[in-house]
């Protein structure tokens, strides 16, 4: 008679090979399920592609003033660059770790630029060498939807 008081040997337990492959399916699938939901809402892309330039803008204005040059920002095919005013007119900056040529991100598709009280749609935003300059406004257009970034003419800009 066994010492445990049961009837015959007692035999160790654990899980089969099939009850593991179904827990890893499973596990998988939650996996899965859970970097589907994880990916990127473009309408956030979006936003984030305005802060930036607003950012951008804001370092532009403040460099202008630095420099005692006029600063330009301008859209180009498929993305966007900033150009300095010089004795031969606008020459685009090129060696600039801040101020470089970029490309669009956030699925950007068209830009308008706005001086409100103003009928004039120009083809930059001009940063002057003066603290105040004159309000604008520019709107990023992508699939999604539009992101407003709203200069106040006191060097600061803000996404709307």
């Amino acid at each position: 008679m066994p010492l445990d008081g049961g009837v015959g040997s007692s035999r160790a337990r654990g899980f089969t090979l099939l009850e593991m492959m179904v827990v890893l399916v499973i596990a998988g699938l939650l996996v899965s399920l859970a970097s589907v939901s994880l990916t990127r809402n473009p309408r956030t892309d979006l936003n984030e592609q305005a802060q930036r330039l607003a950012l951008l803008f804001e370092s532009a204005s403040d460099e202008a003033q630095v420099r005692s040059r006029p600063i330009a920002w301008q859209p180009v095919t498929g993305g966007y660059r900033f150009d300095m005013h010089t004795e031969d007119g606008w020459r685009p900056i090129l060696r600039d770790d801040l101020l470089h040529q970029r490309n669009w991100e956030g699925g950007v598709t068209d830009v308008t630029i706005d001086y409100p009280g103003s009928d004039l749609h120009p083809d930059r935003v001009v940063f002057g060498v003066e603290s105040i300059g004159q309000a604008v406004t520019v709107t990023l257009y992508s699939a999604v939807g539009r992101a407003t970034i709203v200069g106040t003419g006191n060097g600061r800009y803000e996404v709307r």
